[in-house]
This record gives structure tokens, C-alpha cells and sequence, in this order.
């Protein structure tokens, strides 16, 4: 605080001082009627510089609330970063799995649902497909997706 208030008044007896040195150097009349307008502005700004930084260098010692509050945001971020890998991972997962009923020559509709594995990441679980059930799609989903039959579901046809 000391320091600070050091500074402040080194600075307003320098720009005092310049303010002194440029208003002898500038020729009468109204270019130093201006000349001492500004710099008199100059001075007030120096002058009222501090009490903005005052207010700055007070610390606020609430480390325990600002802990908190990062701890919240960054689990609020995790959760929308997981529900959006969850959303692309369905998905992404239900296009491949469309591309492939549809290189069988089927046409389906799928929905697919994640969960989280054991490191959190998300897996699909389960699949609801709407359309002529496959045996071969089946098949694939259990070896290609690890979806076995009992987490298909096949509606308009055999579940």
C-alpha cells in the first residue's frame, strides 16, 4: 500500500513538472490557454488514477469459495461434454448401422442408446431398429457392435 501510494506521487510531481516545463515553452496567447487546459486534464487524470487501483489491490481471501465455484464449473463442463460424446456417439453409431442395413438391402430406422463404460466413456448399449427384422443385421450387431439379441429391439417384425 506504502509502495503504491510511493508511485502515485512520483508520478503527479513528474507530470507536474513536465506540465511546468512544456507550459513555459509554448508562446502566449490561446496555444497556451489550450496548452494548460489539457494539461491541467493531464494532471487530473493522474491525480484520480489510484482510486480505481485501490480498490484492486485489496485482496479477497475467499479461496475456498472460488475452489468451489471452479470445482462446479468444471463438473458442469464435464456433463455437457459427456452428454454431447453421448449424442454423437448414438448418432454416428445409428448412420453406420443404417449404411449397413442399407448395403443389405433393408430399410430401417434406428435409434440408438448409450451408457458409460467402467473408464466413462460411452458405449452403445442397446438398439431399436423399425423394420423388417434381419438375421443377418442381428448377427452383425452382436459381432460387429457387441449389441447382443436381448438389447435389440425390432419393432414390426420378430423382436
Amino acid at each position: 500500500m506504502i509502495g503504491a501510494l510511493r508511485e502515485w506521487l512520483c508520478s503527479v510531481l513528474v507530470v507536474s513538472l513536465l506540465l511546468a516545463i512544456a507550459e513555459l515553452l509554448l508562446p502566449e496567447g490561446s496555444i497556451r490557454k489550450i496548452g494548460s487546459f489539457t494539461g491541467g486534464l493531464v494532471l487530473l487524470l493522474t491525480l484520480l488514477r489510484p482510486f480505481p487501483g485501490l480498490r484492486s489491490e485489496i485482496p479477497d481471501l475467499r479461496w475456498d469459495v472460488y475452489e468451489q465455484e471452479i470445482v462446479q464449473r468444471r463438473e458442469e463442463l464435464a456433463a455437457v461434454g459427456n452428454r454431447d460424446l453421448q449424442e454423437l456417439i448414438e448418432s454416428r453409431t445409428g448412420a453406420y448401422i443404417s449404411d449397413k442395413a442399407d448395403s443389405l438391402g433393408i430399410s430401417v430406422t434406428v435409434r440408438v442408446g448409450t451408457e458409460e463404460n467402467a473408464e466413462g466413456v460411452p458405449v452403445p448399449e442397446r438398439v431399436e431398429i423399425t423394420g423388417e427384422y434381419s438375421p443377418e443385421l442381428a448377427a452383425w450387431l452382436e459381432s460387429e457392435l457387441a449389441v447382443p439379441a436381448e438389447r435389440q429391439v425390432w419393432n414390426e417384425g420378430k423382436n
